[in-house]
């Protein structure tokens, strides 16, 4: 069943959409705005239908900020007619451009036309959004602001083990044994240098420390 993401601000326009792609046989998640947007994303949906007019981060921002990592068709949607616009919409990373009033057959049309096209691609990745960092778990990559944080493997797979459980306290000799193994030889100490290394890279490109220690225990991921 193919998932698609509505992201616009008008709860009505959310609702048609809900109810038509459902029955249809899609499995449907629905944004009000980019910051709930960014959260249903992590879920890999196989399509992005996005509003541009919403209020804080509009359409174009958020389709610019989310391209490099989603591979799935964005199918943008709006009332904006001008030339201009619609070229805007294209360079941010969309793949149609769709005018309101829209006949909603014609939407499901075009919808079903992305959708067979991808799955001839099928290249997906598998990412997770803080604000403005990206931890891209496919390519072991982290983002901030688009510009990646170089980062030695066990660093990032202490930050892989946070991240995917965030606000979840891993002790220290836990995470030693899930990310070193049962077998290697060491002190569960050398986490606490790793962790100290992630959080000067963290800083020096003015990202926020994501990684809390919980004294007399060990360590946890928070999201801003």
């Amino acid at each position: 069943m193919p998932k698609i993401l509505i992201v616009d601000d008008e709860a009505d326009i959310r609702k048609l959409l809900t109810d038509y792609f459902e029955i249809n046989g899609y499995s449907v998640m629905t944004a009000k705005d980019s910051r709930e947007a960014l959260q249903k994303v992590e879920q890999q949906p196989d399509l992005v239908l996005l509003d541009i007019n919403m209020p804080e981060q509009n359409g174009l921002q958020l389709c610019g900020k989310i391209r490099d990592f989603v591979s799935c068709p964005i199918l943008f949607l709006t009332a904006r007619i001008e030339d201009a616009d619609k070229i805007a919409g294209f360079r941010a990373g969309g793949d149609d451009y769709i005018l309101k009033p829209f006949s909603i057959r014609e939407l499901g049309a075009r919808v079903e036309a992305h959708l067979r096209r991808e799955l001839r691609i099928q290249n997906k990745s598998s990412v997770r959004f803080n604000e403005d960092l990206v931890i891209d778990y496919t390519a072991r990559e982290l983002y901030f602001q688009n510009k990646r944080i170089p980062l030695a493997k066990k660093e990032f797979d202490i930050i892989e083990l946070l991240s995917i459980h965030p606000g979840m306290v891993f002790e220290k000799e836990q995470m030693y044994e899930t990310i070193w193994g049962f077998d290697k030889q060491g002190d569960s100490s050398v986490i606490a240098e790793h962790i100290r290394r992630i959080r000067s890279k963290l800083k020096e490109c003015n990202c926020a420390n994501r990684i809390e220690t919980v004294w007399g225990v060990g360590y946890k991921w928070t999201s801003l």
